[in-house]
C-alpha cells in the first residue's frame, strides 16, 4: 500500500517536472524564433589615452585616481626650463634672420642706385660723344683745309700746327668720352649682376625669416605642450605617475573614460546573424545591475570576425584546420528611453546579456 503511494507521488513529481521542462523548452523554442541572444557582451566607452607630446620630468600632478575632469583641466605639468631656452633661441634666430633680410634689401638699393648712376653717365656720354664727333669733324675739315693751304705756302707753319693740334685734341677728347661710356656700361653690367645676386639673397633671407619664425612657433608649441590638459570631459583611470618621473613623448600614461557615450559590444555566433539587421530593438541586462532593464538598438556590424583582429590570427592553410564557429562583434547603442542616471552607473568592460528582437 505504501509502495503504491510512493509510486503515485513519484509519478506526480515526474509529471510536474516534465510539464515544467516542456513549458520552458516550448518557451525557449518559440522565443528563439523571434529572438537572438548572447551573454558574450560587454559595456564599452571611449577611452582617451593621455600621451604627452614632449619629453621631460614631471613637476606636478593635479589629478588623482578615478577623478572626474572637465575638458581643458590641467592633468600634470612637465618641467619647461629647456623649452623656454629653445623659445629664446628661436627668437634670437628670428632677429638675426630679419637683420640679414634688411641688409640684403639695402644691397638691392645700393645696386639699383649704381644702375641709375651708370644709366645717367651713359646718357651723358652719348650726348658728349655726339658733340665730340662734331668737334672732331670740324677740326678734321679745318686741318685738311690748312694742310692744303700750308702746301701752297698760303699760311704759316704755326697755323698749320695749331689746326693739327686741334684735330688731335678732338680725337683724344672723343676717345676719352668713348672710354668713359664703356666704363659706365661695364659699371652698369656689374651693378645689374650685383642687383640680381642681391635679389636672390633677399629671397634666401626671406626664406630664412620664414624658417626662423616657423621654428619659433614650434618652440612655443612645445613649450605649451609641457602643460598636459584633458581633451574631453570624463573620468581618469588609475594615475601611475608622480613628480620627478621622466616621461617620453608618445608614451601612454593613463586614460580618460568618456562617460557621455556608452554602448554594448555583443559577440554573436556567425550562425545567429542571418536574421539580424541594423535598427532592430534590443533588450539588455547588465550583470552588475540585474534588476535594471535597458533598451538598445542594433547599429552596426564589425567588418571582420574577432579572430581576424587578434595578435596572431588563425591560418587555416597551415594543415591543422578545425572548423570553429566564429563570433562577429555587433555594436548596440542605448536608446534615449533609458534613464541617464542609470546609464552613468555603467562601467566599461561590464558583462551584459543581450536579447535582439528579430520580429
Amino acid at each position: 500500500m505504501e509502495t503504491k503511494k510512493t509510486n503515485t507521488k513519484f509519478k506526480l513529481i515526474f509529471i510536474v517536472i516534465l510539464a515544467l521542462g516542456l513549458t520552458y523548452g516550448g518557451y525557449k523554442f518559440f522565443h528563439s524564433l523571434s529572438h537572438e541572444t548572447t551573454d558574450d557582451a560587454q559595456v564599452a566607452k571611449k577611452m582617451n589615452p593621455i600621451i604627452p607630446r614632449v619629453s621631460g620630468y614631471i613637476t606636478k600632478v593635479y589629478v588623482k585616481d578615478n577623478q572626474l575632469v572637465k575638458q581643458g583641466d590641467t592633468l600634470f605639468v612637465i618641467d619647461n626650463s629647456d623649452y623656454v631656452v629653445k623659445v629664446e633661441e628661436a627668437k634670437a634666430a628670428v632677429a638675426i634672420a630679419e637683420s640679414n633680410l634688411e641688409v640684403a634689401k639695402a644691397d638691392i638699393g645700393t645696386s639699383q642706385a649704381g644702375i641709375s648712376v651708370s644709366d645717367a653717365n651713359i646718357q651723358s656720354a652719348n650726348g658728349s660723344i655726339e658733340t665730340a664727333k662734331i668737334r672732331l669733324r670740324r677740326a678734321t675739315n679745318d686741318f685738311e683745309r690748312y694742310s692744303n693751304l700750308y702746301k701752297n705756302h698760303s699760311i704759316t707753319k704755326q697755323q698749320y700746327e695749331q689746326a693739327e693740334a686741334a684735330k688731335q685734341e678732338a680725337e683724344s677728347q672723343l676717345q676719352i668720352i668713348q672710354n668713359q661710356q664703356k666704363a659706365s656700361s661695364y659699371q652698369k653690367t656689374v651693378a645689374s649682376a650685383r642687383n640680381n645676386v642681391s635679389s636672390k639673397q633677399v629671397d634666401v633671407a626671406s626664406a630664412n625669416v620664414q624658417k626662423a619664425k616657423a621654428m619659433l612657433e614650434a618652440a612655443n608649441l612645445n613649450l605649451g605642450y609641457t602643460v598636459v590638459t584633458a581633451s574631453i570631459d570624463g573620468q581618469v583611470s588609475t594615475i601611475d605617475i608622480q613628480p620627478g618621473q621622466l616621461v617620453q613623448a608618445g608614451q601612454s600614461l593613463f586614460y580618460i573614460i568618456n562617460n557621455q557615450e556608452t554602448w554594448v559590444v555583443a559577440n554573436f555566433k556567425e550562425t545567429q546573424l542571418d536574421k539580424m539587421h541594423i535598427g532592430q530593438k534590443v533588450n539588455l541586462v547588465i550583470d552588475a545591475f540585474p534588476d535594471i532593464k535597458f533598451e538598445g538598438e542594433l547599429t552596426s556590424f564589425s567588418p571582420a570576425t574577432g579572430s581576424k583582429f587578434s595578435l596572431l590570427p588563425p591560418d587555416n592553410a597551415s594543415g591543422n584546420f578545425v572548423k570553429t564557429v566564429q563570433r562577429l562583434p555587433v555594436r548596440i547603442n542605448f536608446t534615449s528611453n533609458n534613464d541617464k542616471e542609470k546609464l552613468q552607473l555603467l562601467r566599461s568592460g561590464m558583462n551584459a546579456e543581450v536579447d535582439v528582437i528579430l520580429k
